[in-house]
């Protein structure tokens, strides 16, 4: 069965839907069953409905105040703030008409709806409701709602403000970001709107979080409510693709985007890395340019200067934030290019000289070091130039004044290495080939004994580098004569002799089977060519042609022996002039200085 509470309830809203179809006027009583029950949704209509005829019931207002002052609870104060303030300014416009009505007399009048006042006098111990009990309730009430509007509104104030500055902030970093490729563009590029951009942007972002602080404190000062938002604050890693969504504030896990760690640590960097490298960049740049000035000036190698300089190079500190800067090729470019051409000027006196050797190692000098050259040519002229020019805008600008004339250089001197290096390369071949022979007046004289010509009538049987070289020359294809010289420094010998020898079997076609040994003395002032056939003659002997030459007279003599063993060796006594000839057989010969045999063994 029903409670007695329920169907009174149950009785007065029969009654309240009976009264206005009847067309009858609503009774108050009847509503403030509902209005002390708190059923405030079911009583609002007729209760409103009550207050456009009756103006003068100050319970009435109490109720409407209350009814209005409780929806607040249930709104939302971030997105209906509007709403909540304008049902709280109505609860204190009831509740100040209730002031304005509530008399001693009233409140005795409708006593019976004021019950809820109902206190004990402590002067006499009484129960009772006074007139000063509701009114001190009722301005409570107003002064509480005017501070929860004030309340309400810097929550509401707050919260759009961080929420208005940190799209403000993404808006700000969507524009620098869009406005680089890259972390590198974006610290080689930057100038004063960069600077200023970055620096907004993290004022910005440090406004937004000091507005967001601000919120809590005062969603924590309003008092209960639905919102408990945190931040869940995330580094910028990828400049690229980091920072583009847009934070929900109205979450209780908020993905926030630390836009103002971004914007300081990108200061940091081209404030005190770049911005001093830039200009650094212009200094060495002038230091190079002093030395190419000396070097054409003075024509003197700078190469000493450019070691020196070099060792302050900025190649690693631009490298903390481009792997591959372009003035550091473009340097390398410049001091490669003076290198060579100090190396020119250190090596005047090795082309002046006659030693062919100390020529060739010139020429080999230079060619090394055009190659680096080349390759820091190559190097420079494959980068993507524009880009470049874009990227060091400042070094371009103090270096070569614009970018064209950058793209110029780059072009010319490649092209003067280029032609540089095939000249050399050239001339190295010459030099290495100039090394291969010896000139003596119009005859060249092979240095090699591989791949001699057919058509060449000097054919060495024995070449002792920087030394001498002896072989037979063959004016006929009958007719050979044995030739020493001396192998000089310039290639031109000055040790040049022509001795007889066995031309019986010493011949073109027998070369295959023709062996040559020559030595000297200690001091190089005596030399012996002796020149041989590793197979018998129709006697059965080894036919061999010894010849001794002095350096300062030429030949002394020239004799053909008929030996019982091939020679392998000779070695020669200065005490006693004599020559011994040894053989892989263990025998030997025995010449004395006057070119006689004197005996085998």
């Amino acid at each position: 069965m029903p409670t007695s509470r329920s169907l009174l309830l149950f009785i007065i809203f029969l009654i309240a839907a009976f009264i206005p179809a009847a067309g009858q006027k609503v009774k108050y009583k009847d509503i403030f069953a509902l209005l002390n029950t708190k059923q405030y949704e079911q009583a609002e209509p007729f209760l409103k409905a009550y207050l456009k005829e009756n103006t003068d019931n100050s319970n009435a207002y109490l109720y409407m105040g209350t009814i209005y002052q409780d929806k607040v609870a249930n709104i939302d104060i971030l997105i209906q703030t509007d709403r909540a303030i304008q049902q709280m300014d109505s609860a204190i416009l009831y509740y100040d008409k209730t002031l304005k009505l509530l008399t001693e007399k009233e409140l005795r009048k409708s006593k019976e709806y004021y019950e809820s006042y109902n206190r004990r006098d402590f002067s006499t111990g009484d129960f009772g409701v006074k007139l000063d009990y509701v009114r001190f309730d009722l301005e409570k009430r107003i002064a509480g709602l005017k501070e929860q509007i004030d309340k309400i509104k810097a929550v509401k104030y707050y919260f759009t403000a961080s929420e208005n500055l940190y799209k403000k902030s993404q808006d700000l970093f969507l524009t620098i970001q869009e406005a680089y490729p890259g972390y590198r563009e974006l610290y080689l590029r930057s100038d004063e709107n960069t600077i200023k951009n970055l620096t907004t942007l993290s004022h910005r972002f440090d406004s937004c979080t000091k507005a967001f602080d601000n919120y809590k404190t005062s969603l924590s000062n309003y008092g209960k409510n639905k919102y408990n938002q945190r931040w869940d604050l995330r580094d910028i890693a990828n400049f690229k693709s980091d920072g583009k969504e847009m934070a929900d504030f109205y979450k209780n896990e908020i993905v926030i985007w630390n836009y103002k760690a971004f914007a300081d640590e990108s200061l940091a960097i081209i404030e005190k890395d770049v911005m001093p490298v830039q200009q650094n960049l212009v200094k060495f740049d002038m230091e190079i340019n002093k030395l190419k000035a000396k070097l054409e000036s003075d024509s003197v190698s700078v190469r000493s200067d450019l070691a020196r300089l070099t060792q302050g190079m900025l190649g690693e500190q631009l490298k903390k934030f481009d792997p591959s800067p372009m003035p550091i090729d473009v340097f390398s470019l410049k001091i490669a290019d003076l290198e060579y051409k100090s190396v020119l000027i250190e090596n005047k006196k090795a082309h002046a000289t006659d030693d062919l050797n100390v020529r060739l190692q010139a020429v080999k000098d230079e060619l090394r070091q055009l190659n680096h050259a080349d390759s820091a040519a190559q190097k420079l002229s494959a980068r993507n130039l524009d880009e470049d020019i874009i990227n060091y805008q400042q070094f371009v600008t103090n270096t070569f004044t614009k970018g064209d004339i950058l793209k110029s250089y780059v072009h010319s001197v490649g092209e003067h290495i280029a032609k540089e290096k095939a000249r050399k390369t050239a001339e190295l071949a010459f030099r290495t080939e100039a090394m291969n022979w010896l000139i003596n007046g119009s005859d060249s004289i092979p240095l090699f004994t591989d791949h001699v010509k057919p058509n060449n009538k000097f054919h060495p049987l024995v070449v002792t580098a920087d030394k001498f070289t002896t072989g037979i020359m063959f004016a006929d294809s009958v007719s050979g004569t044995g030739y020493f010289y001396s192998i000089t420094p310039s290639h031109k010998p000055d040790i040049k002799v022509m001795f007889p020898i066995d031309k019986v079997n010493m011949r073109e076609k027998t070369l295959s089977s023709t062996l040559a040994y020559a030595i000297s003395d200690p001091n190089a002032q005596i030399f012996f060519s002796l020149i041989c056939m590793n197979r018998k003659d129709k006697a059965g002997k080894y036919p061999v042609t010894v010849a001794k030459i002095y350096r300062s007279d030429g030949l002394s003599w020239s004799n053909n022996f008929a030996l019982d063993f091939t020679p392998s060796e000779m070695t020669f006594i200065p005490d006693t002039g004599e020559l011994i000839v040894k053989g892989d057989s263990g025998l030997s010969a025995r010449i004395d200085k006057n070119g006689k045999l004197m005996a085998t063994n």
